[in-house]
């Protein structure tokens, strides 16, 4: 005679019960690993934001109290007569047009032909565009003064000298953004692409309609430092330009400099009045890159 052994009854109202405990555990453990990251990032973010905010604030401090011992983070009796005596002193408005213009338009073209430039160095096969390439990351490893001269002789010889495009010319390809794009473009399928092809998409609707669209989140990256890089230039401006109709927020700043002395309100007034656009960029432009989904488009 055999037996067997009849299972044992779950009790029904324990298996929720540990359903229950065991989430429980698993959120504690992932808080615990979060707090130290967490607690590192509010640090750095403080010893970056500090000297930020004393800047900020500093400007609102009148001349006579920027080096007065001791130093304070706040300003005792703030004051906007450095931001008004900045914008009375300085064409500012002129300025913001001016660099308004050829950053908008710099970003525009420095993103498409990266783009562009990305798309074939990823997906084209070709010896002479690998050359390209190399070319290109190799402006990288000279310093941005020692091709200065060769660009403003040749800025100079095309007759755009004290002009706005001089300015926006030699800022249309830039290798971190081709390298950007191409690194993106080599993570698409190619399978994507024969796909495309096989259904009598031509290679320029193939760029258009689908590469560029999956690309946005680089080319929304890409605008916001480029909008930053164009914005921030003092170098290639003040080589560039000699007419004080012409110039760019940052010469108009420097223009604020005496020459036997420097009234530290009206320069720290006029330097965040020039943080302003970029700020504002970064705020809208962010979320736009933080929510996208590079890999839309992209499912097996």
């Amino acid at each position: 005679m055999t037996t067997t052994d009849t299972p044992r009854k779950v009790d029904a109202d324990s298996v929720p019960a540990l359903s229950k405990r065991r989430p429980r555990s698993g959120r504690s453990g992932g808080l615990r690993r979060a707090v130290p990251a967490t607690t590192l990032l509010w640090v750095l973010a403080a010893l970056y934001g500090l000297p930020v905010l004393w800047f900020v604030l500093s400007s609102f401090k009148p001349a006579g109290d920027l080096f007065s011992l001791p130093l304070t983070l706040l300003p005792h009796d703030p004051t906007l007569s450095g931001y008004k005596t900045a914008w009375d002193s300085a064409n500012f408005s002129q300025y913001f047009i001016n660099t308004t213009i050829v950053c908008v338009i710099a970003t525009l073209l420095t993103v498409g032909v990266s783009c562009c430039t990305g798309y074939a160095l990823a997906k084209y096969d070709n010896k002479w565009l690998k050359v390209f390439f190399v070319g290109i990351l190799a402006t990288t490893m000279l310093p941005s003064e020692v091709m200065l001269a060769p660009q403003f002789l040749v800025v100079r010889d095309l007759g755009l000298y004290n002009s706005l495009a001089g300015i926006i010319l030699p800022a249309l390809l830039t290798a971190t953004g081709c390298f950007m794009f191409r690194q993106f473009f080599l993570t698409v399928p190619d399978e994507l692409i024969e796909a495309a092809r096989i259904d009598g998409a031509r290679e320029l609707s193939i760029f258009l309609r689908i590469m560029v669209p999956i690309s946005r989140p680089i080319m929304l990256t890409l605008a916001i430092l480029s909008f930053q890089w164009r914005w921030n230039d003092y170098i290639w401006p003040l080589l560039m330009l000699n007419d004080p109709e012409k110039f760019t927020v940052q010469i108009g700043i420097q223009s604020l400099v005496g020459a036997q002395n420097i009234n530290w309100s009206v320069l720290l007034g006029g330097s965040v009045i020039s943080m302003i656009p970029l700020i504002v960029v970064f705020l809208v432009f962010q979320r736009y890159v933080m929510n996208a989904d590079i890999n839309a488009g992209l499912k097996d």
